[in-house]
């Protein structure tokens, strides 16, 4: 077994000190440390130039030579270990055309926030602090080291971070910075399609950590408690959300039937199913959320006689807009077919308990079943509370999983030509039909299933 990342980290530190020279843990892992909550990573700064690591780590990867970021490999596992640096002349709202060397100072006052701008000796156990960041820490408060216009200019994807960091942290953003995140929140369209879709996939995840403690000496009281729900909220409210995802701002003022939905609008009900997803949740399943109900807005009809509103195959054309919103965002393939299909199939559950044995089963056994159960159990949890739909499709899941002789089906193509069968479309009719029985219990042998097509196909010619 390899060592932990934290013991690894500190013999990094140990080595550059040993060596002669300065050496910190940095940034967001000297925030998670002091909150008492496990960092994801560990990055290291010293005022060691790349060369200079070279020759003091065996395994070596230059990732940023001329920004003086180099990864140091451990028991397989990476660290990124960078230069003391100060950066300048930012032009594309991304990257510094300058970077020069530096202290510790100089490169604590270029980072982005200031519970982010924390340096922490693992020898000494002494932490480092010149940009109030402890005090923020302390306080639960996101503020801008320096002028915030300053920092957003120099990267404008620090105005969706800052969001992050407040929802997932559960902290208040500092006034004057989040009026600059108001105010300038139009750049952030011109920030990567992958950068935005990767904060934002960090800013909905379901909530991964507890803690009861910190090394500030405050008690943290935000034990696995979801913020996604405030995430979303936050976007809204700094005008990111229209620049970001357009097609979900607009469901902020898209009524429903209060009969179904006593919530209010769609806008609230993505609030509060996100604020019920679970810690265990399938990866994807806060883009189905997001997703779900995106085209409401647009298939929006109010009936002038009841007063009702619908919103007629709004499964669909969402299957569609979702394709083309997480395309946009640069989704994987295999994950914009995942979420769309979970788009797509979101009604059919309210029916279960009507559908015809066969037909339950095939939605069962459908890949993206469990995503589109945790869909639909947080669909529920959203609106009127009901789930005795769930837990029937829950319990008719349990019966399924003591039957794998379904799973598979009875025969095959190459089954069928062996009868006699010829390929073609006649062939596909006869698997669709053989298929249904067996889902139906019609069928459950090989021996029943070969008899039942030498029949059926007997009669056919």
């Amino acid at each position: 077994m390899s060592a932990p990342a934290r013991t690894i980290a500190t013999d990094i530190v140990r080595r550059l000190q040993t060596a002669g020279f300065s050496a910190y843990w940095v940034g967001g892992c000297v925030r998670d440390f002091l909150l008492g909550r496990e960092p994801g990573d560990y990055d290291i700064a010293t005022d060691a130039v790349p060369e200079q690591i070279e020759k003091l780590f065996p395994h070596t990867v230059a990732v940023g030579r001329k920004f003086g970021v180099m990864v140091v490999v451990v028991a397989k596992q990476q660290f990124q270990v960078a230069t003391f640096r100060a950066e300048s002349d930012y032009r594309d709202g991304r990257r510094p055309e300058a970077v020069s060397f530096g202290n510790a100072q100089a490169d604590a006052q270029r980072r982005d926030f200031t519970i982010n701008g924390l340096f922490y000796d693992p020898i000494a156990g002494q932490s480092h602090d010149w940009v109030g960041g402890e005090a923020d820490l302390r306080a639960g408060i996101i503020r801008t080291i320096g002028a915030p216009e300053e920092r957003f200019a120099e990267d404008h994807l620090r105005m969706l971070r800052a969001v992050r960091f407040a929802a997932r942290l559960g902290f208040e953003i500092e006034p004057k910075t989040f009026a600059a995140v108001q105010t300038h929140a139009a750049k952030i369209k011109l920030i990567s399609a992958e950068r935005v879709r990767d904060e934002l996939s960090k800013l909905f995840a379901p909530p991964s950590w507890s803690s009861s403690f910190s090394l500030l000496g405050n008690t943290l009281k935000r034990e696995l408690q979801p913020q996604a729900a405030r995430g979303l909220e936050l976007l809204h409210t700094s005008g990111l959300l229209e620049h970001i995802l357009p097609e979900l701002a607009a469901t902020v003022s898209c009524e429903q039937s209060p009969d179904y939905h006593p919530e209010g609008t769609v806008f609230k009900h993505l609030c509060l199913m996100l604020d019920k997803m679970p810690p265990d949740a399938e990866p994807l399943l806060p883009w189905a959320v997001l997703m779900h109900d995106i085209a409401k807005p647009l298939t929006a009809s109010h009936d002038p006689k009841t007063g009702s509103i619908h919103f007629y195959e709004h499964e669909k054309i969402g299957a569609k807009m979702t394709g083309e919103i997480l395309e946009r965002l640069r989704f994987p393939r295999k994950q914009i077919e995942q979420v769309s299909d979970a788009v797509l199939h979101h009604m059919q559950f309210k029916d279960a308990p009507r559908m015809r044995k066969s037909t339950l089963r095939r939605m069962l056994l459908r890949e993206t079943f469990p995503l589109e159960l945790q869909l639909h159990c947080l669909d529920c949890l959203g609106s009127h509370g009901r789930l005795d739909v769930y837990d029937f499709i829950l319990a008719q899941s349990a019966e399924l999983a003591k039957q794998p002789e379904i799973h598979p089906p009875l025969l095959s193509g190459k089954d069928l030509i062996k009868l006699g069968v010829k390929p073609g479309p006649q062939m596909g009719v006869l698997l669709a039909e053989l298929r249904e029985k067996q889902l139906a219990d019609e069928l459950k042998t090989k021996s029943a299933a070969r008899a039942w097509v030498q029949s059926r196909w007997a009669n056919a010619d």
